[in-house]
């Protein structure tokens, strides 16, 4: 396989948790990749030639030579079938394999009010100074079981070794963290764990400017 031929299409304000998904996905395979920017803002993405990429309109989307895919999570399962000699984005045993799909398509199908009333741009900007509604604190509850169930005591990651799940439930803790939300002191430093690998620096460190202020 020639890695030149990966292309990444993401939003060109760099805030998407899910583009960041799919970029640390293809840093930890070591793959070499081309970032292509989309403008959500001017709705680049609705245009026929993208939404003829993607189907969906929505970013990231992964190019491979002549196919394109989206959706982050899938984005994952691929690069791991694509590359299977690199480093493992999921685990080895299938149960603990099954386990982090579940978390990964739970973490995007639920919690919605989380995402909306911790965006994960103040990841980026800065926190908001408004309390968590109580559906949203309850949500909150709900994530903190899970996260706390998964991640067995004085453990780094969830599965033995680092997974992409691992990277998809810090994006989550860390809207939390980052705006200095209550959150239990060993969840908050598996965040930071997280933040430090290599691979979610180097998303982080992408240049990106704060939204101008309405």
């Amino acid at each position: 396989m020639e890695n030149r031929k990966l292309k990444l299409y993401v939003g060109a304000d760099y805030v998407s948790a899910f583009a960041m998904s799919a970029f640390v996905a293809l840093k930890e395979k070591q793959l070499s990749f081309e970032l292509i920017t989309v403008d959500l803002k001017a709705r680049e993405n609705y245009l026929v030639a993208y939404r003829d990429l993607s189907l969906t309109c929505k970013i990231p989307t992964l190019v491979h030579e002549s196919f394109a895919l989206s959706e982050s999570s899938a984005i994952a399962e691929y690069l791991e079938e694509l590359s299977p000699g690199h480093k493992k984005l999921y685990p080895q045993d299938f149960q603990q394999r099954a386990r982090a799909r579940q978390l990964q398509a739970w973490l995007r199908s639920d919690l919605l009010v989380v995402r909306k009333e911790r965006p994960f741009d103040l990841v980026y900007f800065g926190k908001k100074n408004t309390a968590l509604s109580d559906e949203a604190q309850a949500a909150v509850e709900r994530l903190f079981f899970v996260a706390d169930h998964l991640l067995e005591e004085g453990a780094e990651h969830l599965f033995g070794d680092w997974s992409i799940a691992d990277t998809d439930l810090a994006i989550m803790l860390n809207r939390l963290v980052a705006n200095g939300d209550p959150v239990p002191a060993r969840l908050a430093a598996y965040v930071r764990r997280q933040w430090d690998r290599d691979s979610v620096r180097a998303w982080m460190d992408i240049e990106r400017k704060a939204p101008a202020i309405a």
